[in-house]
């Protein structure tokens, strides 16, 4: 079963001879995996000590990437996967529609321009578009977080067959409800009964949507998990599993540990320092703030556990079914992990922890999430490698079989992904859809990459994110920051850690980085004050 034959490159006159010719290839399933405010160093194969073995045997049986790059926020990050453009083409030059909805009101995301609307626009077309109109079937559980006031612009009205999940950016675990609860396809959903996870209902629907299909043709599964974003919700259980080693390690030791795995992993070198560290030494906090942000932690650790082990019944679905090998399988995370609210010790009260009723912190805070992304600098909102690096796996063992455990060194972004799935899928990039005219394609097919044929993808690569601006061109990257407003450069073959500026000593590469920027934003009308908020 499932042998999805495509008929994409030719003309329909042609179908009968490309059938009996080389022309007649398997199409590959594609699952889209995305987790929300992972660390770059979280997962086990890239150097964290949480277990997550089925996420680590999708890069021990595929390839890892070491330079793949976001956009360091969620709804931004989204926009521009799914549409294979740069946010801001998109209509979320900022970010995406709140639950809070005011009769009458313009949303306050919505700044009456074409970039920044708060919502996907129509001259873009999302991946579930353009594969449906390539023969596949489309489906989506967990986060959407591109609009959400109107129904036309949910997941359904972009191309998706099926959804089930959350359409503002975060929400309860244990009790989605009211503007943060729940939709299947079209209809808003009563909050669930106890006992109930988002994790695990996000894999049950997504396991239900295909075991429900009613045809061969190939699928298209985007599973975007809200773990281990705020709130601090897990299973006891799986807390559990965690508590004592960090509140007995500390943030110290846990993030050297990191490191020296990273090495010896081939991430990074050995060579390779840490970032600046804005907290204090573990034996500064007092025994009550070890005991509350060791918990806290715990908990972080428990939503990362449970979406890999949701991960593993995916795969295994898969496997029971005769669909894994011929199945392309994609890993990231949206941003670098969440450092919000910008203190130390986390937001939110310890005792609104796993309460069902919350959706909003108690989160992690600023030392966890700096652990979160070792050894990078900064962290989710910021442009510097901690706020946009994301582990990134591709696994397909009958499409890269041969490059098994292997790694990618090549820098690489978001609009990516549509080129390549364009490319193993046949389907084609539309120049106008629905009547609307459709923006060219930013992003380059990574597997000439991934396969070692190709040594670079892009010139210039660019990033923006409420003021905050990069530009990276060869291994020189320009960072504009919200905090020194001045551009800051970067050797990241020699420094991905980000702490010797060398702007003053290279004034030249700076001052061509940041033409280049100016030149990319004016091109695409990015607006930068920062403090609009």
């Amino acid at each position: 079963m499932y042998l999805n034959k495509t008929i994409s490159i030719v003309g329909l006159g042609m179908i009968g001879a490309c059938q009996q010719a080389v022309c007649a290839q398997e199409r590959p399933n594609i699952v889209l995996i995305m987790a929300d405010d992972m660390g770059y160093s979280d997962i086990g194969c890239y150097g964290g000590e949480i277990p997550t073995p089925h996420i680590d045997s999708l890069a021990s049986h595929g390839v890892r990437m070491t330079q793949f790059y976001n956009t360091s926020r969620s709804c931004p990050t989204r926009a521009s996967l799914m549409t294979g453009l740069y946010q801001h083409q998109t209509g979320i030059g900022w970010m995406s529609e709140d639950p809070v909805e005011t009769p009458g009101m313009k949303d306050p995301k919505d700044w009456g321009i074409p970039e920044y609307r708060g919502a996907l626009n129509r001259n873009c077309v999302t991946m579930a578009e353009v594969l449906k109109s390539a023969g596949y079937h489309t489906y989506m559980t967990g986060k959407w977080h591109l609009g959400m006031h109107g129904m036309e612009k949910w997941p359904l009205q972009r191309g998706f067959e099926h959804f089930y999940g959350i359409l503002a950016g975060a929400c309860s675990y244990l009790r989605p409800d009211g503007g943060r609860g729940l939709t299947l396809d079209n209809t808003k959903l009563p909050a669930p009964e106890a006992p109930y996870y988002t994790t695990d209902a996000f894999t049950d629907y997504a396991m239900r949507f295909i075991r429900e299909q009613k045809d061969d043709d190939p699928f298209f599964l985007y599973l975007a998990y809200n773990a281990p974003h705020w709130p601090l919700q897990a299973k006891e259980e799986d807390i559990a599993r965690f508590y004592a080693m960090y509140r007995e390690k500390g943030w110290d030791v846990i993030r050297q540990d990191r490191h020296d795995r990273m090495v010896r992993l081939g991430i990074i070198g050995r060579e390779t320092g840490f970032a600046e560290w804005e907290n204090r030494s573990w034996n500064e906090l007092s025994e009550k703030e070890k005991d509350h942000t060791a918990y806290r932690m715990a908990v972080y650790a428990a939503q990362v556990y449970a979406m890999d082990y949701n991960v593993g019944r995916l795969i295994e679905f898969l496997k029971e079914s005769g669909q894994y090998d011929n199945t392309l399988i994609l890993f990231l995370s949206d941003n670098g992990a969440c450092a919000e609210p910008h203190n130390e010790l986390g937001g939110g009260k310890q005792k609104d922890i796993n309460n069902p009723a919350i959706s909003g912190h108690p989160s992690y805070g600023r030392a966890w999430a700096q652990v979160s992304n070792t050894p990078f600098r900064k962290y989710k909102q910021r442009a510097y490698e901690g706020g946009i690096s994301t582990p990134f796996i591709v696994c397909w063992k009958e499409g890269l079989g041969e490059l098994e455990n292997t790694w990618c060194r090549v820098p690489a972004f978001l609009p990516d992904v549509m080129a390549t799935l364009l490319s193993v899928s046949g389907a084609s990039y539309p120049s106008r859809y629905d009547g609307n005219r459709i923006k060219p394609l930013v992003g380059e097919n990574m597997l000439p990459a991934i396969r070692g044929d190709k040594e670079s993808l892009h010139k210039y690569m660019y990033w923006e994110h409420q003021g905050n601006r990069a530009v990276r061109w060869k291994d020189w990257k320009a960072v504009w920051d919200q905090e020194t407003n001045v551009w800051e450069l970067y050797d990241l073959s020699e420094d991905r850690v980000e702490t010797n500026d060398l702007a003053a000593s290279h004034p030249q590469i700076t001052k061509r980085l940041s033409k280049k920027w100016d030149a990319w934003a004016r091109k695409y009308h990015v607006m930068t004050p920062f403090v609009k908020q």
